[in-house]
């Protein structure tokens, strides 16, 4: 059987087996991935560029090396595609362009709570953005559109992109064409922990200079989302968008599903890394042995064949009694995209509390999210789906509360505001209160 363990019968577990059914890859978390990120932020932060050089010769196989985005360039990979392959991912850029305009926070009117009080949010671009594309064993130049174009729409003065570099030192024309999509001027070929580094701390190059980011985005693998943690972790480090690492996929199916689309979704996101994890959750026995006999059908000579066996390795199909058990097995595991293929799947999305994509139906697949739907696909994986969304253009910006207060709204609320503070113990609070009704 492709997946890594037996048929998990969930009524048949007490708590501590449904958390261990529910576990993420062990190697996510491995003491040595945490050690070697540590030395190389470390070493980055104390020698600089001459650190990212070294680590980069070291673990990409080649220098940092800086892609402008000029017309010269773009043309050469233009040229270097298929008529077909351009569009396509013009297309993918317009949808992704027109939901994050259409989705992008606006400043509130402003709301009188007392009369003469008059308080409002208002939004503003961050400054500086680090955008990680990954791209080691795939150029995944979808997640740089994912990332800098909703950062365009937001207004993000300066966005760093930063990608491993291919096999032989370069980069995919596709991800130079997703660049110019999304108006950058430049791709940096850094990839892995050391790519986060020059993020986190800036690094001065032969290239030319990485500033240091205010926020950094973009999943990776195991070695990258351990680097964002620890570089968040950070005094005065930079934020971070949310904990995206290794794809992650649950599919929740019934007897009327369709085995052949579900166990091609599965296999979709298992395909990604070796990390990367899939689950099935279904209230049919026959139908998890259906779809785990289509699995091992389609997984027979696919590219990635041996990455995906790796991934299925940590795979899981759940048997529970019904749907609403689903729902609780999908909001327990928190997944990174939930896809729902039963009869009349859209009554079971106000179940949900924690996912980061939801495709409900059988049409809605996950690869469409990832490409060319609109919404950004880097999102929330390891559980963080139970307390944070995806990539929004309100990831890249910053809101602030404006508050007008007119002589006699401060005459009506400043006695509230003193008494609150005295209460407190806050004394010099009150007097500034005070301060402001008196005649």
């Amino acid at each position: 059987m492709a997946f890594g363990q037996s048929l998990i019968d969930w009524a048949s577990l007490d708590a501590a087996g449904r958390k261990a059914a529910l576990a993420r890859p062990a190697q996510r978390s491995a003491g040595d991935v945490t050690e070697v990120v540590r030395t190389i932020l470390e070493d980055v932060q104390t020698r600089g560029g001459a650190a990212v050089n070294d680590w980069c010769v070291k673990l990409d196989g080649a220098p940092p090396r800086r892609i402008a985005i000029t017309p010269e360039t773009v043309s050469k990979a233009r040229g270097d595609l298929p008529p077909a392959d351009v569009r396509a991912l013009r297309m993918a850029a317009d949808n992704i362009r027109v939901f994050h305009q259409a989705t992008r926070p606006e400043d509130t009117a402003f709301i009188e709570t007392t009369p003469g009080v008059r308080s409002k949010l208002a939004w503003r671009p961050i400054g500086a953005a680090g955008l990680y594309v990954p791209g080691g064993t795939a150029p995944l130049f979808s997640s740089l559109m994912m990332l800098a174009i909703p950062a365009g729409v937001a207004g993000v003065r300066e966005r760093v992109a930063v990608t491993p570099p291919d096999k032989s030192g370069g980069v995919h024309p596709a991800m130079i064409l997703a660049a110019a999509e999304a108006g950058l001027d430049a791709i940096w070929l850094i990839g892995g922990a050391q790519a986060i580094a020059a993020l986190t701390f800036g690094a001065e190059l032969d290239d030319g200079v990485i500033p240091a980011c205010d926020k950094l985005f973009g999943p990776g693998n195991a070695y990258v989302a351990e680097a964002k943690k620890q570089a968040a972790a950070l005094p005065g480090g930079p934020a971070v968008d949310m904990p995206a690492g290794p794809s992650e996929l649950m599919v929740i199916v019934d007897r009327d599903s369709a085995p052949e689309i579900a166990a091609a979704d599965l296999l979709s996101q298992a395909e990604h890394d070796a990390d990367a994890q899939v689950l099935l959750v279904s209230t049919s026995r026959a139908t998890i042995d259906y779809i785990l006999s289509e699995v091992e059908a389609q997984l027979e000579g696919l590219p990635r064949e041996a990455i995906a066996r790796a991934s299925l390795a940590e795979a899981r199909a759940i048997l529970v009694r019904d749907l609403d058990t689903a729902c609780e097995v999908a909001n327990l595991y928190g997944p990174e995209h939930l896809a729902i293929q039963v009869e009349y799947a859209d009554e079971l999305v106000d179940q949900i509390q924690a996912a980061g994509a939801i495709f409900v139906g059988r049409w809605a697949a996950e690869t469409l999210g990832d490409y060319a739907a609109g919404p950004s696909h880097v999102l929330p994986t390891d559980g963080g789906a139970r307390t944070l969304g995806g990539v929004t253009t309100a990831s890249f910006m910053t809101s602030m509360s404006v508050q007008v207060v007119t002589e006699a709204g401060a005459r009506a609320l400043a006695p509230i505001a003193a008494r609150l503070a005295r209460m407190e113990g806050l004394e010099a609070h009150a007097r500034a209160a005070d301060l402001r009704s008196e005649g």
